[in-house]
């Protein structure tokens, strides 16, 4: 039996071209209503949209770099729409079953906390933000952690028992956490400057979330 190399290649070749094509439209729709929802609140069939945004990520990532638009875009919409999607079930969940992961950059240059196995041991210097969120959490039953990198949450997560997560982090940082603990009715809040240290976060904006519990 002879095959045909040259049809198979062509068949290939138009394979690859229609699923570009199909990714490049899905793109555009999803801009289109991300985009929307982002100014409006409202948006139709989220999990369906928050699905496909996962499965389509990287390629999504490459096409908003390849026409220069912003790179925080594709970030802004899916934590967007998780955060809408895990807002009512994250309310329900007792704070003693919800973790807080707080990223080592919002420290003061001069931080005094060591770095221990489950991340920086916050002394509540007062130097940064971090303290005044763990002042405010840790008597409601949160339990806080402040992380290097994604290794310390893995091992975090794997080694407690707990039904939701708040994370503040980077655009891209903060929905790879969130797609991550999507089982955990996560809530994302965004640093309002970034960089490798001294960052910024809107302190009221994640004790409001910390607060919405029943």
């Amino acid at each position: 039996m002879n095959i045909d190399l040259s049809l198979i290649y062509t068949l290939l070749g138009q394979i690859v071209v229609l699923v570009i094509i199909i990714i490049i439209i899905l793109f555009i729709i999803s801009l289109i209503f991300g985009l929307i929802f982002l100014k409006s609140g409202k948006l139709s069939f989220p999990k369906v949209f928050l699905f496909i945004i996962d499965l389509l990520y990287s390629p999504f990532k490459s096409i908003a770099k390849l026409l220069k638009l912003d790179d925080n875009l594709i970030d802004s919409i899916s934590i967007q729409t998780r955060n809408d999607i895990n807002k009512k079930k994250f309310k329900k969940i007792p704070a003693e079953k919800t973790l807080i992961f707080l990223p080592h950059c919002l420290r003061h240059r001069d931080c005094p906390a060591p770095l221990q196995k489950d991340g920086v041991k916050c002394t509540c210097c007062g130097l940064c933000s971090i303290g005044v969120i763990k002042k405010q959490a840790e008597p409601k039953g949160y339990k806080t952690y402040i992380v290097p990198g994604s290794s310390f949450v893995k091992k975090i997560v794997y080694e407690q028992n707990f039904k939701a997560v708040v994370g503040v982090a980077c655009h891209e940082d903060l929905n790879q956490m969130m797609m991550l603990l999507s089982d955990f009715c996560p809530q994302g809040v965004l640093l309002k400057k970034t960089g490798c240290y001294e960052t910024k976060v809107d302190v009221k904006e994640v004790l409001d979330i910390l607060n919405s519990k029943n």
